[in-house]
């Protein structure tokens, strides 16, 4: 009976991880319905399971994406309830799929009422969600989303600096009369070991005019391979990544801090944050940027 029953489990799980790809390949040919009658399908058969949850919030990201906000916001809340209701049997954290879910659905919801020209009040609601999920694992996603709306323009929130692997970093307070550019990276990120060739060269034709680079970093809980690791061991591993893809960066200092990525809102790797010589964020921008991007935003900073 037990080997029954996880094979039906198995089956399951399977089948609703296939689903999330159907419905994504839907929504990537625009086919709003497809999608929706592939999750009614698999709701028939399976019930709601976490997984047919993630694939609702995926209609949510494709409509803001196609620029249907209403339709993005009943995607969000519809995926909302049905988290919700989930959560009276179970924390957000046990799985992946419901903390992916819900953490969809308020960027959708809050990038919606932007896109309408309700930027504060999406800031509203997103420094109230923030607080409402401020344990789990979707406050950093939640942080990052606020940023977008509202962090340019304001101070650099301080960075963690107690501990760190390199030269010992400064903090941002002793920076001030310095352009500072931050690039968040994480061991695990090929994006970032990508991204370092650019920022190299901005440090190196910049640096000499006021550009100061720092390159803070974190602990996932794990090592190559996915493998469980503690902080000791993978302090070691990210040094040994740093000095093997990072060697160029050799000066940059990395301070070794979840809270940074928490309070920056470092849900993408790599996150690049450019503050001006007032102490002055001019750009957050999650995710990868091409040279010439890059050098464009410090020329004007500085």
């Amino acid at each position: 009976m037990r080997a029954a029953l996880l094979s039906l489990l198995f089956i399951t799980v399977a089948a609703g991880q296939d689903l999330v790809r159907e419905v994504r390949t839907a929504i990537a040919q625009n086919n709003f319905a497809a999608g929706e009658a592939l999750i009614g399908k698999y709701k028939a058969t399976a019930g709601t399971t976490p997984e047919m949850i993630e694939a609702v919030s995926w209609l949510g990201r494709g409509a803001l994406a196609a620029k249907q906000f209403d339709r993005a916001q009943a995607y969000a809340s519809e995926t909302r309830k049905l988290v919700l209701e989930e959560l009276k049997r179970r924390p957000l954290d046990a799985e992946p799929h419901l903390p992916n879910a819900l953490g969809a659905s308020i960027e959708a919801q809050a990038q919606a009422m932007a896109a309408r020209g309700e930027r504060d009040q999406a800031v509203q609601f997103l420094r109230a969600e923030v607080k409402a999920w401020w344990s789990t694992s979707i406050r950093t996603r939640i942080q990052k989303n606020i940023h977008l709306l509202s962090l340019e323009g304001k101070p650099a929130p301080a960075l963690d600096v107690s501990r760190w692997l390199g030269p010992k970093p400064p903090a941002l307070s002793q920076l001030h009369g310095k352009t500072v550019l931050l690039f968040f990276w994480a061991h695990w990120c090929a994006d970032c070991k990508r991204q370092a060739a650019d920022v190299v060269r901005v440090a190196s034709e910049y640096g000499p005019k006021g550009l100061v680079v720092i390159g803070p970093t974190r602990r996932y809980g794990y090592v190559a391979g996915g493998v469980e690791a503690p902080p000791e061991k993978e302090t070691a591993y990210i040094e040994s990544v740093r000095q093997e893809f990072y060697a160029a960066l050799a000066r940059m200092p990395a301070p070794l801090s979840e809270e940074n990525f928490k309070n920056y809102g470092s849900s993408s790797s790599p996150t690049l944050v450019l503050v001006d010589r007032q102490g002055i964020v001019r750009m957050y921008h999650p995710g990868a940027m091409s040279y010439s991007e890059l050098a464009s935003a410090v020329q004007a900073a500085l």
